[in-house]
């Protein structure tokens, strides 16, 4: 099959992109953790969907910044994904970012560390998280939780601040790596994609459904897969 162009300029648009994700994340996230808030109002249940979906854009951003594509600048890149990294869950980018290309170069094999063969949903969630999470971060989150809530409403940091990003773990593994690399797959890259559906390519996880394309192009910032997708299918065509 042949490649997939890459070769465009990310510049300033990948730090717009990153920057606006990160500074919606803390500024919704400021508002929420001062919020009065009733379980009866519905917009409770798309706020903590919102910061979900703004926590799995840290990540990411961290991993556009670990690919090199949030800055042609390489200090201001991997800036960026550092404190992208951090902001979810005291994640240590420079431990992120080995692991991340080993399962670009062992994709889907014993020294992949995204993967594990059983196929098992809930074994392979803990076996991934397994390798992201460590007590360091455990702590830190402990000790800013225990900090925070002498001014903010304990009831406001689990909703908002804890939940979404225990409930993003799942939709970055669900649709990042579980569905993209469940089941025996032949290509060159192991790696399935979704039908193309642009909308839902983004709700669901920032266009990393189109993940056979992001593996054949790991150079494009994930705002632009969607146009991998639309080049792919009109080579195919």
């Amino acid at each position: 099959m042949p490649k997939i162009s890459q070769v465009k300029s990310i510049d300033p648009k990948g730090l717009i992109v990153g920057w606006t994700i990160i500074l919606t994340w803390a500024i919704l996230l400021i508002s929420l953790l001062n919020w009065e808030f009733s379980w009866s109002n519905p917009l409770v249940y798309l706020a903590i969907l919102a910061q979900t979906h703004l926590y799995t854009g840290l990540f990411i951003t961290a991993h556009d910044a670990m690919h090199g594509v949030v800055s042609s600048n390489k200090k201001i890149n991997h800036l960026t994904g550092w404190i992208a990294a951090i902001l979810f869950s005291y994640n240590f980018y420079w431990k992120l970012f080995p692991k991340h290309h080993e399962h670009h170069r062992y994709v889907a094999t014993d020294k992949d560390p995204d993967y594990h063969p059983s196929g098992k949903f809930w074994i392979w969630y803990l076996s991934f998280i397994r390798q992201y999470v460590n007590l360091w971060q455990i702590l830190l989150m402990a000790i800013t939780f225990n900090l925070l809530k002498l001014i903010i409403p304990t009831e406001n940091l689990i909703i908002f601040w804890m939940l979404p990003a225990v409930l993003s773990t799942f939709q970055l593994f669900y649709f990042g790596t579980y569905l993209p690399h469940m089941g025996e797959i032949q290509n060159e890259h192991h790696s399935h994609t979704q039908s193309e559906n642009h909308l839902w390519a983004f709700i669901s996880c920032y266009f990393f459904g189109y993940h056979f394309e992001h593996h054949d192009s790991p150079g494009t910032p994930w705002w632009r897969l969607w146009q991998v997708k639309e080049e792919k299918r009109s080579i195919l065509s």
